[in-house]
């Protein structure tokens, strides 16, 4: 039997173990047992959620990242819901075909004899709603709630250029649109004092009404009244 003497003394009882055993002859702990691995930082146990933590790796802070990320990830889900869709709609408005919307009523806060706001509607750009000053509104009422893509206006008597000055013009438009829950979204248009029509992008949903006052007149003098030709509405097909 070789000497136990010579050998390595276990870690556990203390007994001498001749060289090359594995295990001690007297309480069979392991005499050469491989190292422990170093507990994990926190850090890399925070993904995936499934991993095995030791003791001592950071446990409550991982939950605390956790947390705050989640909480993050919700409030910045909550601040761009609005951004989002508003992206989405217009990025539908944009893909879709635009097809005409004709209101089913138009009222006039003011009219001159022969130039009624009706005139807006009729398809005919040498026929014109009359004004008699700045500040008067046209008001255009829908059959059901509609996505507004786009609005024209053909502002002057005429898209003639012999006749388009032979009346005033209104150099801006407030417009002022309700929606179908009562919501009343106002906007300024900046209309180019020339003949022809002019086009500008909304992008409003649920449209009920419609209410345009005319504002900055030009060429207002002695004998004249402001015109509007035409004003057509699109939706999204």
């Amino acid at each position: 039997m070789p000497d136990e003497g010579a050998g390595v003394p276990c870690p556990a009882c203390g007994a001498l173990n001749s060289p090359g055993r594995r295990f001690c002859r007297r309480c069979a702990t392991a005499l050469n047992p491989a190292p422990r691995p170093a507990p994990l930082p926190w850090w890399r146990t925070v993904w995936p959620l499934r991993r095995r933590v030791r003791a001592g790796s950071g446990r409550a802070a991982r939950l605390l990242v956790i947390l705050a990320v989640l909480a993050a990830l919700g409030a910045g889900g909550l601040l761009l819901l609005p951004a989002g869709r508003a992206l989405v709609e217009d990025t539908r408005d944009k893909m879709s075909k635009a097809k005409p919307v004709t209101p089913v009523a138009v009222e006039a806060s003011a009219e001159v004899p022969r130039h009624p706001a009706t005139n807006t509607t009729d398809g005919l750009s040498n026929r014109y709603w009359g004004a008699p000053a700045p500040g008067a509104s046209v008001t255009y009422t829908f059959r059901k709630p509609f996505r507004l893509v786009d609005l024209i206006i053909t502002n002057g008597a005429s898209t003639s250029p012999d006749h388009y000055a032979r009346q005033a013009r209104a150099l801006h438009l407030e417009m002022e649109v309700t929606t179908r829950d009562g919501e009343r979204r106002r906007k300024e248009l900046t209309l180019s004092d020339k003949p022809g029509p002019q086009t500008f992008p909304t992008g409003i949903s649920d449209v009920r009404t419609v209410r345009l006052v005319l504002r900055s007149a030009a060429g207002l003098t002695g004998g004249r009244h402001l015109a509007l030709a035409e004003v057509e509405f699109f939706a999204r097909s």
